[in-house]
């Protein structure tokens, strides 16, 4: 080989070997941002309190005896008692003064609605009748219609605790 075949084939063997050289990352114009400069890092979750506040009516703290005397449309009164147990029951005891036989008894379970504004007593007596009562105060509780409306009258359809701290 001469000088000049051997020059020719040093370069030919370059020029090859540059076509093979793997290539390297794609690189990123100078003005784009860093990728850790492009999103802020989420910042970190705020601590979950070890106890939530505990929110609405507390109905063990409700329970008690309410007792006073409701209109009736045919007697004196009826001299109404309602204990609302802790756990969610209550029974209710009417008696219609002036007439024979009329001690009522009932049972069921009470629930506090509208965010303890009114309770809910669903008798287990299927033939009777929800009763709605307001919250007035934790002292008073007052009758309210079968649609959960102030009864429009100008008698007293309010029970009071009974036992209650004055």
């Amino acid at each position: 080989m001469t000088k000049q075949s051997l020059a020719l084939a040093c370069l030919a063997a370059l020029a090859l070997s540059a076509c093979n050289k793997p290539a390297d990352a794609p690189t990123a114009p100078a003005d784009a941002p860093k990728a850790a400069e492009a999103a802020p890092a989420a910042p970190a979750p705020e601590p979950i309190p070890a106890e939530v506040p505990k929110t609405g009516f507390d109905v063990a703290a409700f329970a008690g005896s309410f007792s006073g005397t409701l209109p009736c449309a045919d007697c004196a009164g009826i001299d109404t008692k309602v204990e609302f147990k802790s756990d969610g029951t209550y029974a209710i005891e009417e008696t219609y003064q002036g007439k024979k036989d009329g001690n009522a008894k009932g049972d069921g379970t009470w629930t506090a609605e509208e965010e303890g504004k009114r309770l809910r007593l669903d008798p287990n007596s299927k033939s009777d009748q929800d009763r709605l009562f307001e919250v007035v105060s934790k002292e008073e509780i007052r009758l309210l219609d079968q649609e959960g409306k102030a009864i429009d009258s100008q008698l007293n359809y309010n029970l009071k605790r009974v036992g209650a701290a004055q």
